[in-house]
């Protein structure tokens, strides 16, 4: 590297390698067989310095895989051994505790050579469909049940995949081709990445990423400590309940600003439950410390260094802090939940700028498609599975309204209904956006939405419900009033559980409502112009704009007159 290098051409570097993550992450959306991948957008990419410390993310992807990645390169720079990586490596692993959470990512790790020395490490993320086992669900009661474990090892040496590793994850998993197929693309994706980078290097005459990672690291370090700074030295305590599998759980967490950090403990959590929605501290760590810095230092780009003042802490046996060998599969509804949790916290030590709580966990299901059994199938029938991501609402911000089946935290896009059904012989009947499911408030709760899904003739299904709020609606804040429950039963009034696989016989559908967010204030404060706006979209009933918003009957017959006439409010 040139002695001197101006600050200019640093910021042009930095920039530079977020755009190559970037493109890591198109590239993976681009050539992936999973539609969670394609379609969602559930991946993460990174690029990394000579000791595994994150340099730079993606913007595509969700915190859990970007913030759980930041800390898996070193644990496989510590099983494979420097000694023992060469130019053409790749590797691999699903390892729940020193990857992404649970057995449903693969996370694949390739080492960056420039002139013949080891520079860096780029990586990427994917959830995949099927990896064994129970399949992905809540069911099993250990990690030995939820499907097949790859631990870090070489999937390639010096560009020859190990054909072995591939051969035993065929013969354990349900969609063969999909899944080899996405290891291939998560594989392509960091050498993409890693092309990008040597062409970098080459263009600023960079012998390693020694100066730029100084650069980054020096200067995210210094903002995120002038954020926490300004705020005041004090803790505050949160709670928060959900449903759970089958006894509702507690997440309770103190934050705590202290010089030079932001310290969060869950001590108080409930411990660990019998069914796989436990969650792996890596997890947990990943989603309290992306609620804390989207909170007060959300333009700075995530690195190890912007992450680093943020430490996260959970007594072991906790279901925040679940130890092998616990069910995790469902990892992602007690994660999901974590920034809530620290927002109850954290808007006693800042009021007025986090928003009130929301669906929380993405609103997924699996459907396990197959010949119907009570009589004879049509020729064309068949096995298949289909995961869907779907989102309820997010809970009111100060200011602004909640976003209407949006996911957050996760960030993961809803699936279209076409990639749904082009998946398997699946049908949606029903998808759109669930009036008053919004919690009212001076700013509105985000809506949830409906569904309803059967499979075409000739089926039937198990679904994998992997949802909560049924009983535990999202709770207003500073006056806002609680969004919708989530609501699930068959066609025929059968009453259906929130969580765990269920079998759905041929010719039944299933009938979804899933929650909306709280609301923001008190909804007497409500611009009227944005009630009767409201009204006339669709998202409040006439009923639910008198009783919460005090609306007058006057109000809501002009507001129906005019949408009558087609007219825009």
């Amino acid at each position: 590297m040139p002695e001197q290098t101006s600050t200019i051409a640093f910021q042009v570097m930095w920039n530079r390698l977020i755009s190559i993550v970037e493109e890591q992450a198109q590239a993976l959306v681009r050539t992936a067989f999973s539609t969670s991948v394609r379609e969602a957008g559930d991946l993460s990419a990174g690029v990394y310095d000579v000791t595994g410390k994150m340099l730079a993310q993606a913007v595509t992807g969700t915190p859990g895989h970007v913030n759980a990645m930041a800390d898996a390169v070193a644990h496989f720079i510590r099983r494979i051994g420097r000694h023992n990586m060469f130019e053409g490596d790749v590797y691999i692993t699903n390892d729940p505790w020193e990857g992404t959470g649970h057995l449903h990512d693969i996370t694949m790790v390739t080492p960056s050579f420039h002139k013949g020395t080891l520079v860096g490490f780029l990586a990427c993320t994917a959830h995949i469909v099927d990896i064994g086992g129970r399949g992905f669900g809540a069911d099993a009661q250990s990690v030995y049940e939820e499907g097949l474990y790859i631990p870090i090892m070489k999937f390639a040496e010096r560009g020859a995949v190990d054909e072995t590793l591939t051969r035993i994850i065929r013969g354990n998993v349900r969609e063969p081709d999909q899944l080899i197929g996405d290891v291939y693309a998560l594989a392509t994706c960091n050498e993409i990445g890693h092309r990008r980078l040597i062409d970098m290097m080459g263009e600023f005459a960079l012998d390693d990423l020694e100066g730029i990672a100084a650069f980054i690291f020096d200067n995210s370090h210094r903002a995120t400590l002038e954020a926490i700074n300004k705020l005041p030295r004090t803790s505050a305590e949160g709670k928060l309940t959900v449903d759970g599998f089958q006894k509702p759980i507690t997440l309770k967490v103190t934050v705590s600003v202290e010089e030079d950090r932001i310290f969060t403990d869950f001590t108080g959590t409930s411990g660990v439950d019998k069914k796989g929605i436990n969650c792996p501290l890596v997890y947990t760590k990943a989603y309290a410390c992306y609620a804390l810095k989207v909170a007060i230092a959300p333009e700075i780009p995530n690195n190890a260094a912007s992450l680093a003042p943020f430490e996260v802490t959970a007594p072991e046996g906790t279901i925040v802090n679940a130890v092998h060998p616990a069910p995790v599969a469902l990892r992602h509804i007690v994660g999901h939940f974590v920034p809530d949790a620290v927002f109850n916290a954290f808007d006693k030590i800042v009021p007025g700028l986090v928003p009130a709580e929301g669906a929380g966990c993405l609103c997924n299901f699996q459907v396990s498609l197959r010949p119907r059994t009570d009589a004879p199938v049509p020729l064309d029938a068949r096995r298949s599975e289909v995961l869907t991501f779907n989102s309820g609402g997010s809970g009111a911000r100060p200011e602004y309204d909640g976003l209407n089946a949006t996911a957050f935290p996760s960030g993961v896009m809803t699936m279209p209904i076409e990639a749904t059904e082009h998946a398997g012989p699946v049908i949606i009947w029903r998808k759109e956006l669930r009036p008053d499911s919004g919690g009212a408030g001076k700013t509105r709760g985000g809506l949830g939405q409906f569904m309803v899904v059967g499979a075409m003739v000739g089926h039937e299904f198990d679904i994998q419900a992997m949802f909560d709020r049924g009983q535990h609606p999202a709770k207003g804040r500073r006056g806002g009033h609680e969004g919708a429950p989530t609501t699930i039963a068959q066609d025929d009034g059968t009453a259906m559980h929130v969580k765990g696989k269920q079998f759905v016989p041929h010719g039944r559908k299933v009938m979804m409502a899933f929650p909306g967010g709280a609301g923001y204030g008190d909804p007497a404060e409500r611009d009227v112009a944005l009630v009767k706006r409201d009204l006339a979209r669709g998202y409040l009933s006439a009923e639910v704009a008198a009783r919460d918003y005090g609306l007058s009957a006057e109000d809501i017959a002009t507001v129906e007159a005019a949408v009558r006439r087609g007219e825009a409010l």
